[in-house]
């Protein structure tokens, strides 16, 4: 039962994703020198409106299904090698991050700008949380709640010590055929996949190299190093299973895998469309497929000619 509600649970934060960045790429052009109140009014009830649909939504569409009860903790600390961690965290970085940009456009005062629109993440997952603490089929999970906050703290702190983020979160994607075996797990086409195939998924920090050197400097303004963890060989969340639907599966020994690569910040690629800057923007955590060094814990180190 957990898996299918981790299933739903992708569903739904990607569509509050979506809602946050399109008003992004609505207003991202605003450039008045005072506090835009129209704008700001227009963000927030967009926002708070998302946020309520999404909760009732949950509440009556899917944990109405299921019997209530006191609040309790559940502990999947253990599940999909972490994976799905390295996912809330991402995930509430990502939230965070438009949040602020969408605060920056208003002209509100910077601290407030930080932390209205770095907490957006953390605030929306932690409630779902909360929700799971009432499910009998769930229960609050504290490495969630840990995870969320920690994608979090990594986007405020930044942004308050440097007003940039010079590390980034980032993911990545290449399709496994462990899908095959478990479709209902993994999913059955390439967009399930992204959201749901763990195997085949990569967590990165990409670090700007020229942030951190003298504004003089001639190394690329774009050029990131990146370290990466993945993992491989998950049939299930906690173990792989011996058959399914009447099948027997292939024997899988889990493992982590760990990368190093260079990497392209996209937000740094600066041009003279508006429509492209914005497009950067969006899709700036995405890790850009390069060469690869992969270290795992079967011992073994691999060269990636091209990893995604």
């Amino acid at each position: 039962m957990q898996e299918k509600r981790l299933n739903f649970f992708r569903k739904k934060t990607t569509g509050v994703f979506l809602l946050l960045i399109l008003p992004l790429i609505l207003f991202s052009q605003n450039d008045t020198s005072k506090i835009n109140r129209p704008l700001l009014h227009t963000i927030l009830i967009t926002e708070t409106s998302a946020y309520a649909a999404s909760l009732v939504t949950l509440n009556f569409a899917w944990y109405k299904n299921y019997p209530r009860s006191s609040f309790h903790f559940f502990n999947d600390n253990d599940e999909w090698m972490q994976m799905d961690k390295c996912g809330h965290a991402t995930t509430a970085y990502y939230v965070g991050y438009y949040g602020i940009r969408l605060m920056n456009a208003t002209h509100i005062e910077r601290k407030k700008a930080i932390w209205y629109g770095g907490l957006y993440g953390a605030a929306f997952l932690t409630t779902i949380e909360i929700l799971d603490g009432f499910s009998s089929q769930w229960g609050f999970s504290a490495g969630d709640f840990a995870a969320n906050t920690l994608g979090s703290i990594m986007l405020i702190g930044q942004q308050f010590a440097w007003n940039e983020q010079r590390v980034l979160l980032k993911w990545s994607f290449h399709q496994t055929s462990y899908a095959s075996y478990r479709k209902d797990l993994l999913g059955s086409s390439l967009p399930e996949n992204m959201l749901k195939d763990y195997n085949g998924q990569s967590y990165w920090l990409s670090c700007n190299i020229h942030s951190f050197l003298n504004k003089s400097s001639n190394f690329p303004k774009w050029l990131n190093l990146a370290v990466g963890y993945g993992a491989e060989g998950m049939l299930g969340a906690r173990t792989n299973p011996v058959s399914f639907d009447g099948k027997t599966l292939p024997v899988y020994n889990r493992y982590r895998k760990f990368y190093i690569s260079p990497d392209i910040d996209l937000t740094r690629i600066h041009t003279r469309s508006k429509a492209l800057n914005t497009f950067l923007q969006v899709f700036g955590f995405i890790k850009i497929p390069a060469p690869a060094i992969e270290f795992n814990s079967k011992k073994q180190v691999k060269g990636h000619l091209l990893y995604f």
